[in-house]
């Protein structure tokens, strides 16, 4: 156990570990996460009582003292271990750069959920205003699959935290999106749920029971061309929601969904990016 908050130990740079007492410690305001399994923080605690924390944390200072940037689980689990001091490193950041830090340690956990790694994509775009392009490319992954996991916060919170809770999906969640009606995706889900249906399943499912209500009159899926349905699938992929394409009479039309104005901005801003780039 830590007994000295003064010890330092130059570790490279500008950067020293130091000893810094855990009441003077706060967590991260801007942090993603929320819950936090208590069974693997008693594991972590349990280890550092043996071992002590053999890794720092990362504190940002404050005029109220210290936040945490980067280690919030060795916090929790060193407190439960009774630690009075934690082993830190104190770094000069700014609000954008805690928030940042913060959302990318949280993206890296093995333990994720879709739900939560979707809520720190949104809280990377609306804290840093970042569009998902932007976001894709810090943190190396492609926009579709971005626009994708956010298409997950438009589920029904209920059949959010069967998510959260294990009990389905990430793709079951995209899937039962087609739906459209909250009350039929809810009830959908806690059926594929109890009974254990796969993914697959499900898309099978949706597929030959779908009610959807539309306003406008659509072309058989069956009777539509090959290269057509081809070229709707693409288009799905390329702007993370379901696109419909419908000819008649030499005309013709695509259809773009959206649920929500924010999504409407999103599909309007890729568009007009599509555009430029031509």
């Amino acid at each position: 156990m830590v007994k000295s908050s003064d010890k330092r130990l130059q570790l490279d740079d500008d950067s020293v570990i130091q000893h810094i007492a855990i009441d003077q410690i706060k967590p991260n305001p801007y942090q993603p996460r929320k819950t936090f399994d208590d069974a693997k923080l008693d594991d972590l605690s349990r280890s550092i009582e043996q071992h002590g924390i053999l890794q720092p944390i990362v504190l940002r200072m404050t005029i109220t003292g210290y936040h945490i940037v980067v280690g919030e689980r060795r916090f929790r689990a060193a407190k439960r271990a009774k630690l009075t001091h934690v082993p830190a490193i104190v770094k000069s950041l700014s609000d954008e750069d805690m928030m940042e830090l913060a959302i990318i340690e949280n993206l890296q956990r093995e333990d994720l959920n879709a739900i939560e790694e979707a809520e720190s994509y949104r809280k990377l775009m609306d804290d840093l205003e970042l569009t998902q392009q932007q976001v894709a490319q810090r943190l190396s992954k492609s926009r579709p699959y971005i626009a994708n996991m956010l298409r997950l916060l438009q589920l029904p919170p209920m059949v959010m935290r069967m998510i959260q809770q294990g009990e389905l999906s990430g793709a079951h969640g995209r899937t039962l999106l087609a739906l459209k009606n909250t009350t039929e995706i809810t009830k959908l889900a806690k059926q594929a749920h109890h009974e254990a249906w796969s993914v697959r399943y499900l898309e099978q499912y949706i597929g030959d029971n779908k009610v959807q209500k539309q306003s406008h009159k659509q072309t058989d899926v069956k009777a539509k061309p090959k290269f057509i349905k081809q070229q709707e699938r693409q288009l799905k992929e390329q702007y993370g929601t379901n696109v419909a394409i419908s000819t008649k009479n030499n005309k013709g039309q695509i259809i773009f969904e959206f649920s929500s104005e924010e999504e409407f901005k999103r599909l309007v801003q890729h568009l007009n990016e599509k555009y430029k780039n031509e």
